[in-house]
């Protein structure tokens, strides 16, 4: 039986629901990226990571393959194509006692997707970046 909150981010991840998604993260949450080399710890960057994720990937071709479940813990493999290049990864969550992600790590294959995956997401993250507001 698939667990709470597995279910909630699969409706969160659908939904592409940006307010759920952080009252479902819990504020010591650490997300692992393929393409990031060092964990991002916080609530706010992990929203950040995931929401344009959300966008990236969710193009209409994504869909998950399988899932494996522990006891608070989940992997779930996906698979889509964006730009004509298939991507297929795993999400591995875990929650909390209180139901909440707090970790969440995304593994993708082959390299070519990954590099793909990394030329998406860094131009979409960028275009989201604050700009700078110092004169010289």
């Amino acid at each position: 039986m698939m667990p709470g909150p597995i279910q909630q981010w699969h409706e969160i991840a659908q939904a592409r629901d940006v307010l759920a998604l952080g009252c479902m993260l819990a504020d010591e949450v650490v997300f692992e990226s393929p393409v990031v080399h060092t964990p991002q710890v916080g609530k706010a960057i992990t929203a950040l990571y995931l929401q344009a994720a959300m966008q990236v990937l969710g193009n209409g071709n994504f869909r998950y393959l399988n899932e494996w479940y522990g006891e608070h813990s989940a992997v779930l493999e996906f698979e889509t194509t964006c730009e004509g290049v298939l991507i297929n990864g795993v999400d591995m969550i875990e929650w909390n006692a209180d139901g909440k992600i707090c970790r969440f790590k995304v593994m993708v294959r082959p390299l070519k997707a990954v590099n793909k995956l990394h030329e998406l997401m860094g131009r979409l993250l960028m275009a989201a970046a604050p700009k700078s507001t110092t004169s010289v």
